[in-house]
């Protein structure tokens, strides 16, 4: 796909505007037209939700581009039933304002519409960058600072890397431990 001004190519504008519409975000520059800025703090843009629908594990990676260019013909046609006038030179989706973009989201994801999974499968995606870091090791992530795993307040872990939890979250223990289990709590 062609590139935008920024030097970013469309495909990738597009879904970066699709995650920041489900996990909003601030804009990374003035110039950043992916991210809307309408949120402080990372979105799933900043969580990289780029990184993750790229992984090859999430099954869509290799229609990505499908993904964008079907996107960006539901907003040529929002736009134009609503005649809204869009920046020629980025691409449509980009090219709306915010509330817009969460509007056409809302239309493409109602239970009625025909294409409903395939936006919600990418909804999920983007809200999984920004709960899980499911494309990065969690002790990794959180030494980068993730924005979702920071805000969440997800404990960093030991310095040996494993988490313990001196306290039970419900303040009393939920069940014996096994007697055969290790002094690292794997079973023997």
């Amino acid at each position: 796909m062609p590139e935008n001004e920024s030097g970013m190519d469309s495909r990738t504008a597009t879904l970066e505007a699709f995650a920041d519409t489900i996990v909003p975000g601030e804009k990374r520059s003035a110039e950043d037209g992916s991210v809307a800025g309408v949120s402080t703090g990372g979105g799933a843009v900043a969580a990289g939700a780029i990184e993750l629908l790229e992984t090859p594990a999430t099954g869509i990676a290799d229609g990505l581009t499908d993904y964008a260019t079907a996107l960006n013909a539901h907003a040529r046609q929002y736009a134009t039933e609503r005649k809204l006038s869009l920046e020629s030179s980025t691409p449509p989706f980009v090219a709306m304002s915010f509330t817009h973009r969460a509007a056409l989201l809302a239309r493409l994801t109602a239970p009625d519409h025909p294409e409903k999974e395939m936006w919600v499968l990418l909804a999920l995606f983007s809200n999984m960058a920004f709960d899980t870091a499911a494309h990065k090791h969690t002790a990794e992530a959180l030494a980068e600072g993730h924005p979702g795993l920071r805000t969440l307040g997800f404990a960093d872990p030991d310095p040996d890397g494993f988490w313990r939890f001196p306290d039970y979250s419900y303040r009393r223990p939920l069940a014996r431990m096994h007697p055969d289990t290790t002094s690292s709590g794997s079973p023997a």
